[in-house]
């Protein structure tokens, strides 16, 4: 069978779409006890549409838990320190989409000291290990290294789908290459510094010539002699933060041995919680709308108000 032939297994990077609705959505909506849940109503929209349009039958949802726990933050204590806590009214919310997603039957990911990409890494191993192609769904870059033959990477908010040569398309490097990218160009986002005067374009042109960062330190005195503006300067800044970029490395590359506890590949969807679901719903305030959309994702009857449920 053909990569492309094989059932895909979808990974969802729920962290990514929780902030965003966190940051997109008004803050309109409440729980029974006043707290926002605007995250939540925001999230569960992405996941219907993900659930109706799909209909995964194997899936995985991949939060973040590891925060100052994660081992990447003991191997350089400024990974992520750019970005500020989240508040006790995010963290609540998180709490409620990792609940959604259980009481729906949706094999969830969380590991105190691996982060999502981790998680979507290792289940993606799994899961190829069993005869699946994996399906990314997330605008990460760093999840573009995962990508194999037959995987895709979904960014689902801009309805954009690409596989391993995308990856070449859109950073100019392939994605073995992209922690090796990201150690010399850096990652803002992550608060990697990257190689001081190595930006992306240089960063690419730097691998498409050596092929990886070890061939690169390893033939550093090659670099000057490149057509590379500021090529001598370059090749110095490599010599001083070679240990650096090596860390840099380790930092950006997605692990994929992480436990997983409670789950195991293929990750079938499982059966929806048909008591949970509803006393869930009213507890977020979801609209009969909403309510109707995920009793039909999930494969239940669903009665609106005053009415009598036919199964």
């Amino acid at each position: 069978m053909s990569p492309a032939a094989r059932p895909p297994l979808y990974l969802l990077d729920a962290s990514l779409y929780v902030f965003r609705a966190w940051h997109s959505m008004p803050d309109e909506s409440h729980d029974a006890d006043g707290w926002p849940t605007n995250a939540v109503h925001g999230f569960a929209r992405f996941l219907l549409d993900v659930l109706e349009d799909e209909r995964p039958r194997h899936v995985v949802v991949a939060f973040d838990e590891a925060h100052d726990n994660c081992f990447r933050t003991a191997l350089f204590p400024a990974y992520k320190a750019n970005r500020p806590p989240a508040p006790d009214t995010l963290k609540r919310q998180f709490a409620y989409c990792r609940t959604l997603c259980m009481v729906l039957g949706l094999p969830v990911l969380t590991h105190p000291r691996y982060e999502a990409d981790d998680l979507i890494g290792t289940a993606l191993a799994q899961g190829r290990a069993v005869g699946h192609r994996g399906v990314i769904v997330s605008a990460d870059k760093d999840l573009s290294q995962l990508l194999g033959p037959g995987d895709e990477q979904w960014d689902f908010a801009r309805g954009l789908r690409w596989g391993p040569d995308g990856v070449h398309a859109r950073h100019g490097v392939y994605p073995e290459q992209v922690p090796d990218f990201l150690a010399l160009c850096g990652d803002a986002s992550d608060n990697i510094p990257g190689v001081p005067g190595v930006g992306a374009r240089t960063a690419a042109a730097l691998l498409a010539h050596f092929g990886s960062l070890d061939a690169l330190l390893g033939r550093v005195d090659e670099v000057p002699f490149l057509r590379l503006r500021g090529a001598t300067g370059i090749a110095a800044r490599l010599r001083e933060h070679r240990e650096q970029a090596l860390l840099y490395r380790r930092l950006a590359t997605v692990a994929c041995d992480a436990p997983l506890a409670g789950t195991k590949a293929p990750f079938a969807r499982g059966q929806a919680d048909a008591g949970a679901l509803p006393e869930l719903c009213r507890a977020l305030g979801f609209g009969p709308m909403t309510r109707r959309r995920l009793h039909e994702a999930s494969g239940l009857p669903f009665a609106a108000a005053g009415t009598e449920v036919v199964a």
